[in-house]
């Protein structure tokens, strides 16, 4: 009897699985959520309770009398991911309404219409965002400011940075870029905005982690930041008056978490590195001419959103060479 077993690829287990790589995201989110409560206090804890539970309610019962599956999938942590990122692009005085809304969409649209996990071609999170702020405009464009822990629907509100470039480029009187925070204060988070965008050090510290623990790499973060940069500080040099600077541009709004948590998505990215370059270049220039010339401050979610559409197109003609395949001369 031979002792030698054949069986098909793969045969080396590297350790990783869906759960370990989608509760390691979790952990690399926390520092962003503790700066949300910090900042916003119970706003913030009820609309991201209220999100994740409602996304695990929902995948588990579309999972179980729609799609008739065996097994629950609500244990592998991407229900959680979905909650936590749709929960980190609301506003923290959101009613909860609203919010089971965007989460019945985000996993019932984003995600279970396609078939569930790893079929989905849009991020689920930003899909739920987006059609938020399509059909509650104002809700979703009302930015609680922080330092407000007991408020939650009744937080007075104020200007975003975004909301403040946004003045300045369609000449609202008074507006003006010397209103803008410095630099110090939109990286530790003393602005109005999403749950998750308003600490740019909290969201740096889960990429830290996400780097370390090989859960992304570094090519589509980096490509969209630098491209970013590069591209508002030519506009800025162009006009100072008119056009934020680079790193202003980086530290505001929903810039940071959708480089380093929503483009990064395993399902709807890119999966060779040049594939992740171009797609994380394309990222950056489709947010920053939406944000300067848009009709909407931020360009973060619809550049992904775009860019998820053409992610079958640049896997198909940007393929890493096959093992084996004789380099041409």
């Amino acid at each position: 009897m031979s002792k030698l077993k054949v069986s098909l690829s793969p045969h080396v287990h590297g350790g990783d699985s869906v759960k370990k790589n989608m509760y390691g995201v979790v952990i690399a989110l926390m520092p962003a959520f503790l700066a949300s409560l910090f900042f916003f206090g119970v706003g913030a804890l009820i609309v991201t309770l209220v999100s994740v539970l409602s996304c695990l309610f929902f995948e588990w019962a579309i999972s179980k009398y729609l799609l008739h599956q065996s097994g629950s999938s609500i244990l592998d942590g991407s229900a959680v991911v979905t909650g936590l990122l749709l929960a980190f692009n609301l506003p923290s005085n959101l009613p909860v309404w609203i919010i089971i809304i965007g989460a019945l969409f985000a996993i019932g649209v984003g995600k279970m219409s396609y078939g569930g996990l790893g079929q989905n071609l849009f991020n689920p999170a930003l899909a739920g965002r987006v059609f938020l702020l399509l059909s509650f405009p104002v809700q979703m464009t009302t930015w609680p400011l922080p330092n407000q822990m007991m408020a939650y629907t009744d937080a007075a509100t104020g200007a975003t940075p975004l909301g403040i470039m946004s003045g300045v480029l369609t000449n609202t009187p008074g507006a003006s870029l010397d209103q803008l925070p410095d630099a110090f204060r939109l990286l530790v988070g003393q602005s109005g905005g999403c749950l998750g965008e308003v600490s740019a050090i909290a969201l740096l510290v889960g990429l830290v982690f996400m780097l370390w623990k090989k859960i992304i790499s570094w090519h589509i973060p980096v490509s969209i930041i630098v491209t970013v940069f590069v591209f508002a500080s030519i506009m800025h040099l162009v006009d100072p008056s008119r056009y934020a600077d680079g790193l202003t541009q980086i530290l505001s709004g929903g810039l940071m978490l959708g480089a380093i948590f929503m483009a990064t998505d395993y399902v709807t990215s890119p999966m060779n590195h040049r594939g992740m370059l171009l797609y994380g270049v394309c990222i950056g220039l489709l947010t920053v001419v939406i944000r300067l010339f848009g009709a909407y401050p931020e360009g973060m979610s619809f550049a992904i959103l775009i860019m998820n559409a053409f992610t079958p197109l640049i896997n198909t003609y940007i393929k890493p060479k096959r093992f084996g395949e004789a380099v041409k001369k």
